[in-house]
Parts: C-alpha cells; structure tokens; sequence
C-alpha cells in the first residue's frame, strides 16, 4: 500500500546505525521536485512554508489540517519511494481530532510527522512567547495518534516535538519527551536548542529513542552540518528553510532585475544553454513521463509533440 511502504522505508533508515537521514525543507510541488531531482532520499514539508506559500502568512497555527494533510500529501504522491516527513503542528486540537489528523497523514501517504506541545495557537518553535500545554495533555495526543495508527494498520512513525526548552528549561523539556515515547512516539524532538552541548546531552538523555534536527537559518539554535549532526547522535536533520529561503530570495532578485531594467535576462548554463526556460521547468515536473505514458496507453494528445 502507497500508504504505508514510505513509512516502512523510513523505519529502516532509522534502524541503519550508519545513516542519517537529510531533508531539505519543501513547500509545494516545485520545491519538491527540485529536491527530489537532486537526489534526496527523503524530504520534509515544512509547515512554516506551508502558511507562507498557501495562505501568505507567517507560522503563527493559521493552517487547516486539510492545508497541511493536503499538501504533505501532494508532496508525498510525487515519489512514492521518497518518505516525506511532515509537520502536523499540535494535531489541530484534542485526542480526538489528533487521532482525525492521524488518520489524514496516513491516508496521505506521509511517512512520518511531528507533533508538538505548544497550545493549539501555536507559533514557529524559533520565534519568542511560546505557551505550552501541560505534560498529560502533550502525552495524550500523542497517545491518540499512536491508537489512530493502531487501528489503521500503519508504520507511520511519531515524531514528538517539545518546545518547552525556552520557558521551563532542559529537565522538564526532557522528561516531555519521556513521557511522549511512553506513550508511544517513535522519535524525540527538542526544539529551540541554543547550544552544542545542548545537542549532545539530548541524544544522550534520550538514547536508544532517536533524536531529530532542526537546521533553521536565522534561528536559535548553531547551525552544523550533516556530518557533524551524525557524530553528535542525531538520526534525523532537516533543513525547514531550503525551499523557502530560495524562493524568498531567487523571487526577490527577479523582481527587482524587473522593477529596474524592465526586464528579466536569461540565465545560461557553462555550456551556453539556457538555464531554467519554461522547458527545463517543465521537464522537471515530469512532462517527458507524461508524454511516454499518454502514448503507451493508447493516447493521441501528443502525437504531434509537447
């Protein structure tokens, strides 16, 4: 089932001690197509992306889950053999409709998501005030995820995110995750750490559980590579900005070229041709696949050419 195989897959990457899995963060088709041109073996739909892109607003619990489950789930339908890990925010309200978004992800074809124990207005785990819900009730939504999960029969796995570093400190952020695995999260999640050691002492503190990264640029927590994320214990390390900083700043240049010449000039590879024309767009998002499949079915809508 295309519901469950990126789940699986994403579980035996977990297992294999000699690998770490790197997601670039996408937002939406292009994004994604990008990424997965490049080779990446997974990626993660990055809920800020999700707000900016889809709705034009800052990551301040604005989404639906039909915008979050949607999305992951078009990003997640473009390449079945890729996980696609995705964010899920605090699972959009009580147990109940944490099971419901649950159940979404799954039928999505989402391999993984994380669920955090911000109150359900929530906001980006790298900006100030954060509030937070209590332990039981962090502990209950993840326990309702992980019955949704029972009874759908999925690998789907369970990434717990706490953001109680900033306000309550390191033990009790710790024992949020505690509790989080006990009730059945697969993957542990401290968000807004500000030191090294900080990253070290939480792989540690929450060893065997694997542990999750996040690379944000511009945020609190030191920027390391993916080598040094290995070395430090972590299993998991995305980067949520990579679609979104891109296309913040390659839009940007654009439009300004634009605004000021009235024009926008060609791009060209080293050998001369011209680099990301309508064509090469195309092709990325699978025109030539198209064309072949229409034609082996039987189809005459290209029998001239696209």
């Amino acid at each position: 089932m295309a519901q469950t195989q990126s789940a699986t897959k994403l579980r035996q990457m977990l297992a294999d001690p000699d690998k770490i899995v790197v997601c670039p963060g996408v937002h939406d088709g292009l994004t994604a197509r990008v990424a997965l041109s490049v080779g990446f073996d997974a990626l993660y739909m990055t809920g800020a992306g999700t707000a900016a892109s889809r709705l034009g607003q800052p990551d301040l619990g604005l989404t639906t889950v039909d915008d979050m489950a949607n999305n992951a789930g078009m990003i997640a339908g473009l390449d079945r053999e890729v996980p696609v890990i995705a964010d899920a925010d605090t699972g959009f309200g009580g147990p109940l409709m944490v099971a419901r978004t649950t159940e979404k992800y799954i039928l999505q074809g989402v391999a993984a998501f994380h669920i955090e124990d911000q109150v359900t207005t929530k906001r980006c785990g790298h900006l100030q005030g954060k509030e937070l819900v209590d332990t039981p009730t962090f502990a209950a939504r993840i326990r309702a995820a992980a019955d949704a999960r029972r009874r759908m029969g999925s690998d789907i796995v369970i990434i717990a995110r706490t953001d109680a570093l900033q306000s309550l400190g390191y033990e009790e952020a710790v024992a949020r995750l505690g509790a989080a695995c006990a009730a059945g999260a697969d993957v542990a999640f401290l968000e807004g750490m500000r030191t090294k050691e900080q990253m070290a002492q939480v792989v540690r503190d929450m060893a065997p559980t694997p542990c999750f990264l996040n690379m944000v640029g511009g945020g609190v927590t030191p920027l390391v590579s993916a080598r040094e994320a290995k070395e430090l214990g972590f299993r998991v390390v995305i980067w949520p900005l990579a679609g979104l900083t891109s296309v913040y700043l390659g839009m940007r240049e654009f439009c300004r070229e634009l605004k000021s010449t009235g024009e926008i000039k060609d791009r060209y590879t080293e050998d001369g041709k011209v680099d990301g024309g309508v064509r090469d767009v195309f092709e990325l998002c699978g025109l030539s696949e198209c064309v072949k499949f229409d034609k082996e079915i039987g189809g005459t809508s290209f029998a001239n050419g696209a």
